[in-house]
């Protein structure tokens, strides 16, 4: 099997394509949290502790000098990040959460035992009968 089709066959399964997706997804998710914490949660935030804007806050550790730009800690950003980061933790143990209680109620759904096709009811009569028989 040459090496391009083994890679095919891989790629066309089923959980390769929703990991592809999934991570897609994910992608596009962490955007909108992104977008959601730096423009919708920070600025109140950073309005209730002074009018201080959390993606400004850095400590300059060397100046600029000539052609060289200035060396920043940038903690702002990364305080920024650290929220993006429990956020979207939070939203994806929630879907697993959601995700495992959909399987448990699937799992916990009774299974019916098959109906007894019309011969096994006829075969099982016989044999009934013929125990009756050897007994008498």
């Amino acid at each position: 099997m040459s090496v391009i089709s083994e890679f095919k066959a891989f790629a066309v399964k089923g959980n390769v394509v929703d990991m592809a997706v999934g991570i897609i997804l994910g992608a596009a998710f962490g955007k909108i949290v992104s977008s959601f914490v730096g423009d919708v949660v920070m600025p109140p935030i950073g309005v209730l502790v002074g009018g201080v804007n959390f993606s400004d806050l850095a400590v300059t550790l060397q100046a600029a000098q000539g052609e060289l730009p200035a060396v920043v800690l940038a903690y702002g950003k990364f305080i920024q990040s650290i929220i993006d980061f429990i956020i979207i933790a939070f939203a994806i143990f929630m879907g697993v959460k959601v995700i495992n209680r959909l399987k448990k109620e699937e799992a916990a759904a009774p299974v019916q035992a098959p109906t007894p096709t019309t011969e096994t009811v006829l075969l099982g009569e016989i044999r009934d009968l013929l125990k009756g028989q050897v007994k008498s």
